[in-house]
């Protein structure tokens, strides 16, 4: 079954996403959900063109909290995989970083009866509940004001409301 799934796949041009899970999981020597493995699964959504050469894996840096998956031939893609915090002695108080400067975010503001929220961009690094610069998202040649936003969540920040 698993050898007909993987010759589908490079059939149809596209990347084995659970062979990738396979390589991530080896790579880390964690499986998907235990701490120093993938936090999750490769989104199965993803259309990957199928990697002629062999991915390489990477640690993003020294801190082994996200993983580097990229194809290295011309016109390859890359994938950033958040690794599950190792519950090894020592690593407490650390809070894990939840965002770092590049990844898009979610900016978030509510108040009483509304939330809106649109598409941003990460401008530093931070843990939940840290404080950083967030630039939305825009169309054209015109760029947003960069502004301040507290980490709720990976992926996510508020702006304060007064």
């Amino acid at each position: 079954m698993i050898a007909a799934l993987m010759l589908l796949a490079s059939a149809t041009g596209l990347q084995d996403l659970d062979d990738l899970d396979r390589k991530i999981a080896a790579f880390t020597g964690a499986q998907i959900g235990e701490p120093g493995g993938p936090v999750q699964t490769v989104d199965k959504r993803l259309r990957l063109k199928d990697c002629a050469s062999e991915p390489e894996l990477s640690w993003r840096d020294e801190n082994e909290q996200t993983l580097v998956v990229r194809c290295p031939q011309a016109g390859g893609w890359r994938l950033y995989v958040p690794v599950r915090a190792n519950d090894a002695p020592g690593s407490a108080g650390v809070a894990p970083t939840a965002v770092h400067r590049g990844d898009a975010v979610s900016i978030a503001i509510s108040g009483q009866g509304f939330s809106i929220s649109r598409p941003g961009e990460a401008m530093e690094d931070g843990a939940v509940g840290d404080w950083i610069k967030v630039r939305p998202a825009t169309t054209g040649r015109q760029r947003a004001d960069i502004m301040r936003a507290r980490i709720t969540k990976p992926g996510v920040v508020t702006l304060a409301t007064n």
